[in-house]
């Protein structure tokens, strides 16, 4: 394996691990609210509700990281 192959890994295992830490933290926050149903929305969320959802990040993470591979191989192999 080259240093690419390792540094990606690593960047996947650090994701990974954030994601784990992140995903386990919400739970515990979620289960040790009240049994109501209707919480009022944090403020963040309601100025950003976009930029604040986790699936929207993810999208726009992984485009960036095609787009800036697709420029690396264009870079190198053209």
């Amino acid at each position: 394996m080259n240093n690419w192959h390792l540094i990606l890994a690593g960047i996947v295992l650090l994701v990974l691990i954030i994601g784990l830490v992140v995903t386990l933290g919400t739970g515990r926050m979620v289960s040790t609210k009240s049994g109501e149903f209707d919480t009022p929305i944090n403020e963040g969320t309601q100025r950003h509700p976009y930029l604040l959802n986790p699936v929207f990040l993810v999208w726009i993470i992984a485009m960036t990281a095609i787009i800036i591979y697709i420029i690396y191989l264009g870079f190198n192999y053209y």
